[in-house]
């Protein structure tokens, strides 16, 4: 298995610039592992292609205000993008450009207007423009900082609401779990009326999104750590449906990650719930324990995404679909169209 074998040529036209409204009137390609066959509906039909009984899992993490624009004491003029908190202060961050940026750099984050701005420090320097900085104060970055978009989108959101998902609780994210931008409130409503379980656990986004595999042999690619929080109630209703043959249907990568990376040896019994780091990577090869069905949006090729929803659902199968997608003029990537695969 080679990287390469997780790549695609996308026409750049496909590469969705803003969100469909309203949310769930994207387009959903429905893959069935079983029949090896493909399907195109609406987003808003996914309550009558699940079962009574199923039980969604949803990451209701929140996008932070995570890009900054900050210049150097030498004047240059630096982009600051927050990925993780380390501790009091201290961030670990992408930064661009990077290169002259080492240990004992002082960076000036700007306030506007009423806004005060605040000081920062690089203390860690780490590899692919990685830097830990240690900020005067951290508590003004939310007023200083603005939603970050993947760099593939070019165009100006004009609500930031859009890229949040409609049921997003606890900030902490540098990226937006995306296979939920498509849900309505009115759509969770219809999945509740027809007796299938929504249930929520976190894990911010971080570093690994924005990386592609840059190893030729994945499994000397590092993934990075981030936090998840699957909470004692929520891990029982996951058990539970488990123990009674209910399926579980992940939304998005990266609540699968959890729910994988948590299940312990005993996937019957969740009940003390998790609090921690997250480091699973998920490639062909693995054998899911948890995950019966998944919702996801199409992924950018080379990354760890694609990597995930081939080991669920078989490399060439996922390859087919995606060249079907570019057929038929799918829309790609975060406010692109989604994928159920069952």
């Amino acid at each position: 298995m080679r990287t390469g074998d997780f790549d695609y040529a996308l026409p750049p036209e496909l590469i969705a610039q803003s969100p469909i409204e309203p949310r769930d009137h994207s387009r959903l390609m429905v893959l069935d592992r079983a029949k090896q066959t493909i399907c195109h509906k609406h987003f808003y039909q996914l309550p009558g292609l699940l079962q009574p009984g199923d039980v969604l899992v949803f990451n209701d993490t929140r996008v932070i205000p995570a890009r900054l624009y900050a210049r150097k004491d030498t004047g240059a003029k630096l982009e600051v993008l927050l990925l993780q908190k380390l501790g009091p202060g201290e961030w670990q961050t992408l930064v661009k450009p990077a290169k002259r940026l080492s240990v004992g750099s002082r960076l000036i984050i700007p306030g506007s207007g009423d806004t005060a701005g605040t000081e920062a420090a690089v203390i860690k320097e780490q590899e692919a423009g990685i830097r830990v900085i240690r900020f005067a104060n951290d508590n003004l970055l939310a007023s200083l900082g603005n939603i970050p978009l993947p760099p593939y989108i070019h165009e100006r959101l004009t609500d930031p609401e859009r890229y949040q998902t409609v049921y997003s609780r606890i900030e902490g994210s540098a990226a937006a779990p995306t296979a939920g931008l498509h849900f309505t409130p009115g759509l969770l409503k219809e999945l509740e009326e027809r007796k299938i379980q929504c249930v929520f656990v976190t894990l911010h986004v971080g570093l690994d999104t924005f990386q592609p595999v840059r190893e030729d042999d994945p499994h000397e690619h590092r993934i990075h750590r981030e936090f998840g929080i699957v909470s004692p109630e929520a891990g029982e209703a996951i058990a539970r449906a488990k123990r009674e043959g209910r399926r579980i249907v992940c939304v998005g990568t990266t609540s699968t990650r959890l729910v994988e990376a948590t299940a312990g040896v005993n996937v019957l019994d969740q009940s003390d719930g998790f609090s921690g780091w997250v480091d699973l990577f998920i490639m062909p090869g693995y054998q899911y324990r948890v995950t019966d069905a998944l919702i996801t949006n199409f992924h950018l090729p080379r990354t760890t995404l694609i990597m995930l929803v081939s080991a669920f659902a078989g490399r060439e199968f996922i390859l087919k679909a995606y060249d079907e997608a570019i057929r038929q003029d799918y829309r790609f990537y975060s406010f692109g169209d989604a994928m159920l695969i069952l």
